[in-house]
């Protein structure tokens, strides 16, 4: 499925990176510890029989069929790609890409050009709020 961009340009009419057209959101998730069980990478035997977390399968499936960008986010290393492909695969998660070889370790601090939204999972997948929160920002 083709997702439209838009074009953005910067302050002085240059062409900057596009954004993704009206209210779509581009999801970036995780999968150990959020979509199923925290399974380690020394332990790549249990990554095709631990279970999906059933709330977080119906609401990813929905977010994919409302039109929004599923990527799945992994300190799964290349190794264990075709385990979690067919795991994937096997629960039915609906997505549009896998990024292997996030760093381990959490304490994530994300720097981007782009507005980031961070949303902490603590056990289940509910309907997603707004709450004004103290976030780090570089001086000026």
């Amino acid at each position: 499925m083709k997702k439209e961009l838009t074009k953005t340009y910067d302050k002085d009419g240059n062409l900057i990176s596009p954004k993704l057209s009206g209210d779509l959101k581009n999801y970036l998730i995780d999968i150990d510890g959020t979509i199923t069980e925290d399974i380690p990478n020394e332990e790549p035997e249990r990554m095709l029989t631990c279970k999906p977390f059933a709330d977080a399968l119906e609401t990813l499936n929905n977010w994919y069929n409302e039109g929004h960008i599923i990527t799945f986010f992994t300190s799964r290393t290349e190794e264990h790609r075709e385990y979690t492909e067919r795991w994937l695969e096997m629960h039915k998660f609906k997505y549009h890409a896998l990024l292997m070889n996030k760093p381990r370790g959490g304490n994530y601090h994300w720097i981007d050009n782009h507005i980031v939204k961070a949303t902490r999972y603590k056990g289940k997948f509910t309907d997603l709020t707004t709450q004004l929160k103290e976030v780090e920002v570089f001086e000026d």
